[in-house]
């Protein structure tokens, strides 16, 4: 019964959560402060899309290997080290398809691979050498772990020549051993720290693995990770100016099933911080070579309107601030259904996290089946704190030094009851529809002097986003994408010195410019994109870190829509001219390339407001309609762009409605600086030449309109259609039935085998010999009933109609007046035993014969069927006879020694 309840709620759940998701997709615009979209509707609009082929500055790498998913940059050494499936390599960080990439190879033995399928797992995916680790160990070697074919291996990498400089050793408890599980890793101060699944079967643990002490989480009798999937980790360095001699830190990030069971956490799994101390050694006796510090919260990434929470964290960026306690972290999360697409960025501050684990602890009950709020004593000192001033004034210089009772409530409590919510309160921004992968933020000094992050958001089928925070508030600037085929982003790594973000995907690995202010050919649209890193001055869009003088540049990053009211407008305008007749229609393009604009059309200064079925206009992404154009529509026609409450002038047309249109010839002008389309006009009039008089205007009529006869022409075309195919059909019938005696390319040859009249006929066939014949020829089966289509009086049609097979030979018509007859063919083979030499058959038994299609020479010959007839022969013959006989009318056939293929 239990069961049951949880299964109802579980779907109940479900359904909530879906209805709340299509009504925040239909949810209208509720605005709560101009220029960024209103907040509740946080769901944001990239202002540009580029495809691929407009990328600029774009260098890739690809080499024999695949699945490039670990990336290490090193800013001083100018280098990016990439890990990917049975190699590892090292790249120019200036330009990563400069030169020859430094290698190392290193794939699974085929024996090893050979035991990884024994054991159940992929040999497509799973049975390879996955580097899934490769950072910095110390000022000359490198440090890399794979997961070699389900037996995890690691080892040291020399830096300067970038080989492996020592024999490979076990790597079971640093990598796990997928190439899919969740996994983090850091080298602090030469020490491992990792969180993962590692063998298999095992529970998720966070451990530090070198130099001893190793420590790792607790199983039982409290597990502290349940189902943990990590996604990443960063090393705070709190004791940085700190007056309290706090120590370093490491916080991961991950998500698992959910512990709490109360009305508030109905959801089965949930996003987790946990941290330790850097300098925590384990107990002395209790929770010996375990974590003393380990605590874990959750996080809340949620629309506090809808009730609606994404539970699922993908990836994680620490940013760090001008002090330790200036980190932010940003988050990508997701929905816990994997049908629904839609992502979701929170960013969370240190200190918020800080007083998540200063707050209450959860204790688990009934076996840890249910999770409550702790309101017993708290033990001194609480429980779960780092080594402090405080603590060694009292003699605790280490947690080995901790009282039992302290590290007996850390294993039982290791949840904290405060969960911690967004610094902004909610989202950063929603997406629907797009699913990101990973993140990296960059912290940009604006013209303003305001620190502005730009966030730099993968998604699963290979787009980037760029996107700068403002306020609280997220303005998407453009959407890149970076593969034609999709594929996921599997890393990003973002270099300040080399101004370049690098992406790792399955198929290589793509560097592109943090900017590409050369893009914005205008003032307005270099304001309105928002970039940081691009500003005017006065004639192009510039980097502003290229520029040691900004005095003369500006931008606009809070609003986006002010520094260009001077600035030249009007040779922005693309001038074109159209003429049309009267009741055409006519398409008036006009191509924003900002997804933000909307079109405004004006008429000849006035603005066109309305576009209903009687107004004769019609408003599109492509331009503006004008339907049956009449007299009174011509005039000059602007397409403005609103955005930001700004309107910019893109194109105009000077249309003129006439009665009947001159000949008109093109003259191309140069192109508009903010298109790429060239313009067209019409010539002057001192180039046209004098117009014709015009013809008596035939009165109006509604039958007569364009819509109509086009409707009348259709129609005729159709009936026409239809009695070419009926005309086309009889034609082949008369000419296969009726033109017997005209030479052609078929020669079709009929024998007839058993009727009354069989002589005459065949001597109406020797009269036929001054013609190229034209013969059918029906094979009888297991019967004698043959019938002819040839030669043969209406009265015996009706016998031609026995049942029978109808054969099509290909050849050429030979005449007997012109070539000997040709030489007989060879015998056939036995032809099959009859049932009986009488002729007792029904004209019904050809029903029972299969159609059959045989093969000779390369022709193919097709054995049709003919239909049944009531009559029957009134002469027998055996089988034998008949072919005999058949054998005989040969003589005027021969056939090609290359027949056509094309043949019937």
């Amino acid at each position: 019964m239990r069961r049951s309840t949880a299964m109802q709620e579980a779907r109940s759940s479900v359904v909530t959560a879906m209805l709340r998701l299509l009504l925040l997709s239909c949810c209208g615009y509720v605005v709560t402060g101009y220029p960024f979209r209103p907040a509740l509707e946080p769901d944001v609009t990239p202002r540009i899309t580029v495809a691929s082929s407009g990328l600029q500055g774009c260098k890739h790498f690809q080499s024999f290997a695949v699945n490039y998913s670990t990336l290490w940059l090193e800013a001083d050494s100018e280098r990016l080290y990439v890990g990917a499936r049975g190699a590892a390599f090292s790249l120019n960080a200036s330009d990563i398809s400069a030169g020859a990439a430094q290698t190392i190879e290193w794939e699974a033995s085929p024996e090893q691979k050979q035991q990884c399928l024994n054991k159940g797992k992929d040999n497509k995916t799973e049975c390879f050498n996955h580097i899934r680790f490769l950072q910095r160990f110390n000022s000359s070697h490198l440090y890399m772990c794979g997961t070699h074919a389900f037996r995890p291996l690691c080892a040291y990498v020399d830096e300067e020549r970038f080989v492996m400089s020592s024999q490979t050793e076990e790597g079971k408890d640093k990598c796990p051993y997928g190439p899919t599980t969740g996994y983090t890793g850091l080298i602090v101060d030469q020490q491992m720290y990792t969180a993962s699944q590692y063998e298999f079967r095992s529970f998720p643990d966070i451990r530090r693995n070198s130099p001893s002490p190793m420590l790792k989480t607790e199983d039982a009798p409290t597990r502290w990770l349940n189902e943990a999937d990590f996604v990443g980790s960063a090393l705070v360095r709190e004791s940085k100016g700190s007056n309290t001699g706090e120590d370093d830190k490491i916080y991961y990030f991950f998500t698992e099933r959910s512990q709490e069971q109360t009305t508030t956490y109905s959801h089965s799994r949930v996003a987790r911080v946990a941290r330790v101390c850097k300098g925590d050694r384990g107990g002395r006796l209790t929770l010996q070579k375990r974590w003393t510090s380990f605590l874990k919260a959750r996080l809340m990434c949620s629309l506090p309107e809808y009730d609606f929470r994404f539970n699922m964290l993908r990836s994680v960026f620490v940013l760090d601030g001008r002090t330790p306690h200036d980190t932010v972290f940003y988050g990508i999360f997701g929905l816990e259904w994997k049908s629904v697409k839609a992502s979701a960025v929170c960013r969370f501050a240190l200190s918020d996290i800080q007083e998540a684990f200063k707050g209450s602890y959860m204790e688990s009950q009934d076996s840890g089946s249910r999770w409550n709020e702790y309101t017993g004593k708290i033990p001194n000192p609480r429980p779960g704190m780092c080594i402090t001033d405080a603590l060694r004034a009292r003699g605790i210089n280490f947690s080995t030094s901790l009282p039992d009772d302290v590290l007996n409530f850390v294993r039982r409590h290791p949840l904290m009851s405060q969960p911690v919510w967004p610094s902004d309160g909610r989202p950063l921004l929603f997406r629907r529809t797009t699913d990101y992968t990973q993140m990296a933020v960059h912290m940009v000094q604006g013209l303003d002097g305001k620190l502005y992050h730009v966030l730099f958001m993968g998604t699963d089928d290979g787009w980037i986003h760029k996107a700068v925070e403002v306020e609280g508030q997220i303005h998407i600037i453009e959407e890149l994408q970076l593969f034609e085929e999709p594929q996921p982003v599997n890393s990003l790594v973002i270099s300040a010195t080399k101004m370049s973000i690098y992406v790792g995907s399955p198929s290589g690995v793509v560097q592109l410019p943090l900017s590409t202010c050369q893009r914005y050919t205008s003032c307005y649209d270099c304001v309105f994109a928002r970039d940081p890193y691009c500003a005017w001055n006065g004639a192009q869009c510039v980097e502003i870190m290229s520029h040691a003088d900004r005095s003369s540049l500006f931008q606009d990053i809070q609003s986006g829509n002010r520094g260009c009211e001077n600035s030249a407008g009007d040779d922005l305008i693309t001038q074109r001219s159209r003429f049309v007749m009267v009741g055409d229609d006519v398409l008036l393009q006009c191509e924003l390339s900002s997804n933000l604009a909307t079109p405004v059309w004006t008429l000849d200064g006035n603005e066109l407001h309305g576009y209903g079925l009687n107004s004769g206009f019609r408003t599109g992404t492509d331009g503006l309609l004008i339907i049956e154009a009449r007299l009174d529509q011509s005039g000059l026609y602007i397409c403005h762009a609103l955005e930001n409450n700004v309107r910019i002038a893109i194109v105009s047309y000077n249309v003129t409605v006439r009665l009947n249109l001159p000949p008109v010839r093109l003259t191309e002008q140069p192109y508009s600086s903010s298109t790429l389309q060239p313009t067209f006009s019409e010539p002057t009039s001192s180039e046209m030449p004098p117009l014709p008089p015009l013809a008596p205007f035939l009165p109006h009529s509604e039958l007569l309109s364009p819509r109509n006869m086009e409707a009348i022409y259709l129609s005729l075309i159709t009936i026409l259609g239809g009695l070419c195919v009926v005309l086309t059909v009889v034609l082949l019938y008369v000419g296969f039935c009726l033109q017997a005696g005209r030479r052609g390319k078929y020669s079709l040859r009929a024998a007839a085998a058993a009727y009354p009249e069989r002589k005459r006929h065949s001597k109406n066939r020797k009269q036929q010999k001054n013609s190229s014949h034209l013969e059918l020829k029906t094979i009888s089966g297991h019967y004698n009933g043959i019938g002819v289509c040839n030669g043969v009086s209406k009265r015996h049609e009706a016998d031609a109609q026995d049942g029978g097979f109808l054969q099509i030979v290909p050849g050429e018509g030979i005449s007997s007046q012109d070539k000997e007859p040709p030489p007989p063919a060879p015998p056939l083979p036995p032809p099959p035993q009859l049932p009986s030499p009488e002729c007792d058959f029904p004209s019904g038994l050809s029903a029972t014969l299969p159609n059959v299609l045989r093969r000779m020479n390369g022709n193919s010959y097709v054995l049709l069927r003919q239909s049944d007839s009531e009559s029957t022969s009134p002469l027998c013959y055996s089988f034998t006879e008949e072919l005999n006989k058949i054998l005989e009318k040969r003589k005027h056939t021969q056939l090609l020694p290359r027949p056509d293929e094309s043949s019937v």
